[in-house]
């Protein structure tokens, strides 16, 4: 059985060299996935009104919902969903129509709202929000609902994205070899 990967008025997802997508995703319409991303089961990537790209090396771990928000009168342009590299999503996340930097952990249940950016090597903890709009600034760890900034990461953690990543490029690797 493959993956859920559809077109949605003409626009087909494109997947890089060495991306796995679980048999049980779905990705639909306008969305990229660059080199070496893993998405695992039960995630939905759906970039059916706007666009969704997601850099090298990310992970987007069991049932996240990754989704945009559409252009209208309301919300002109609209916003669509950008991940740039090694970026590991926990299990359960929701992402909208927000823009994630490189060296990203975004926390299990962790959920980050329109509008809102993630700058670089930043770490969001479990079931954190992200309210519209807010950007959270680079080299910190962001904590709660709404996010607050709680201190600077630690050289350990900043040293923590890049493990992480080549971790899960590893794993998506043994379950490419599966088959």
């Amino acid at each position: 059985m493959s993956a859920r990967v559809r077109s949605f008025k003409g626009m087909t997802p494109k997947l890089a060299s060495g991306v796995f997508v679980d048999t049980s995703a779905t990705i639909i319409g306008d969305v990229t996935l660059a080199e070496d991303c893993s998405v695992w089961p039960n995630t939905v990537i759906r970039g059916d009104m706007h666009k969704i790209k997601i850099g090298k090396r990310c992970s987007i771990q069991d049932a996240s919902v990754l989704h945009i928000t559409h252009a209208s009168d309301y919300n002109p342009g609209g916003y669509p969903l950008t991940l740039g590299d090694e970026v590991t999503v926990g299990h359960m996340a929701m992402l909208h129509g927000c823009t994630i930097g490189s060296q990203v952990l975004i926390g299990m249940q962790a959920m980050v709202m329109d509008g809102a950016v993630i700058e670089d090597q930043v770490v969001l903890g479990a079931g954190s929000l992200v309210p519209p709009g807010k950007t959270l600034e680079s080299g910190h760890l962001y904590v709660g609902r709404p996010a607050k900034r709680v201190r600077k990461l630690t050289q350990k953690e900043l040293n923590y994205f890049s493990y992480t990543a080549g971790n899960y490029v590893k794993l998506k690797n043994e379950h490419l070899a599966e088959g």
